[in-house]
């Protein structure tokens, strides 16, 4: 296969073009239990953040393995913004993103609102609101505030509790569903 191969051209990037074109072929996936379990053979991200102005468009997982570039472009982008600290995100609730991306089929990037947290911010955000945790699992990088243009609050919560994979919570006011790889549970903000 060497020989075949165009120089510079490696096998992973191969992959992921093979897998950037069959996800976008792939077919819905009614559950999202089945596509967590690996029922799909890549799973894909798509993120913007309006605080920065950056946006990814990535598959981070292609036949059972994690692209740690990819994991690390999620990571980059979901950085604590005041502090500029980068940590990994969970790859737990990297997965129940893409679950529920892929459960609402939508033309449009999830718009992160808050991903990782320093604990500095942390405490910062906790004087301004009661509504923000003391343990957060914004601080282990196991969390992401969300919203879509083109869905509802109640579109994304009902996508994020149907993978029983984590906590769910929904804040309408505010406009953004909380996602967690923590104890399944859900409530509303």
């Amino acid at each position: 296969m060497a020989e075949d191969t165009p120089i510079g051209v490696s096998r992973r990037s191969i992959i992921r073009a093979f897998a950037a074109c069959s996800i976008a072929a792939a077919p819905v996936y009614a559950g999202a239990a089945g596509f967590l379990k690996g029922a799909g053979d890549a799973r894909k991200l798509w993120l913007y953040s309006r605080r920065s102005g950056e946006e990814v468009e990535t598959v981070y997982w292609v036949d059972g393995e994690y692209i740690d570039e990819a994991v690390l472009e999620i990571s980059r982008l979901m950085r604590d913004w005041r502090r500029n600290e980068i940590k990994i995100i969970d790859r737990r609730t990297l997965n129940v993103m893409s679950a529920c991306q892929t459960m609402m089929d939508s033309s449009q990037p999830f718009q992160l609102l808050s991903g990782y947290r320093s604990p500095q911010t942390n405490a910062m955000l906790r004087r301004k609101s009661r509504r923000v945790a003391k343990n957060s699992l914004h601080m282990t990088g196991q969390a992401a505030d969300l919203r879509m243009s083109n869905r509802s609050t109640r579109q994304i919560a009902r996508a994020a509790i149907s993978c029983r994979a984590g906590g769910v919570g929904r804040y309408v006011r505010s406009g953004f569903v909380h996602l967690d790889c923590g104890p399944v549970r859900s409530w509303r903000g």
